[in-house]
């Protein structure tokens, strides 16, 4: 296979397993925090030990940005990750609301997993985007930068650790194309709220990217390497 499909195909897997796991576990799990925080880092965890040596595990728009930004890949990549990611995601996506209708969860009363506000108005819920994704990137360029061979493992934890936080607060993106597909399939069900809303999610975690790619720059590289 041409390996720029096959990297391709590996972020389009990994970010379907993300949001399938993650997003599956918060809809079945009633929103338990502890769960689905827990199911969003494992997932990470696990798919960065699988297809980590293909394409590098970014299952995530906002870490091949930044992997852009940092000059780590081409534009033309970044936009084919992103658009594997987001065609991933909808397949998770989809696959949640195929089990849904083949259980007794009503599909109008849930939100799929989709980010919201919450108790928050659209600037806290913004500043609490790029502040959880600024901590995420930061944690993925230091490991990733040293090589470490425990990076799934740090990733996976720091993406647990920022889902404890934000899940109460927007239910925790750091990921637009986990905001994307949710928000689309709970259209009807949030009565349009969770697409009124997506911009956060999109525009708070590109900004998150940028300052932690400007931060490990800045502060960070070359820093603590024997």
């Amino acid at each position: 296979m041409n390996p720029t499909i096959k990297k391709d195909v590996c972020e389009a897997i990994g970010t379907f397993v993300l949001v399938l796991f993650g997003c599956g576990t918060a809809v079945f799990s009633g929103g338990n925090l502890v769960a689905t925080a827990l199911a969003f880092g494992l997932s990470i965890v696990t798919m960065a030990y699988t297809i980590g040596k293909v394409s590098g595990c970014h299952v995530n728009p906002a870490v091949s940005l930044a992997m852009f930004l940092d000059g780590q890949m081409s534009m033309s990549d970044m936009l084919n990750y992103m658009v594997a990611q987001v065609i991933g995601a909808f397949a998770g996506s989809g696959i949640i609301a195929i089990l849904v209708k083949c259980s007794d969860v009503d599909l109008d009363e849930i939100n799929m997993g989709a980010n919201g506000f919450g108790s928050l108005n659209w600037f806290g819920a913004l500043l609490t985007e790029i502040i959880l994704t600024f901590v995420f990137l930061l944690v993925i360029f230091a490991v990733t930068d040293r090589k470490m061979k425990s990076a799934g493992v740090f990733i996976g934890v720091a993406l647990t650790f920022v889902h404890i936080l934000g899940i109460k607060l927007t239910g925790t993106s750091v990921n637009p194309a986990r905001s994307l597909a949710p928000a689309i399939f709970s259209a009807g069900a949030t009565d349009g709220d969770s697409l009124k809303q997506l911009w956060v999610f999109i525009v708070g975690p590109a900004i998150g990217a940028l300052l932690a790619t400007i931060a490990n720059r800045a502060l960070i590289r070359g820093e603590g390497d024997d």
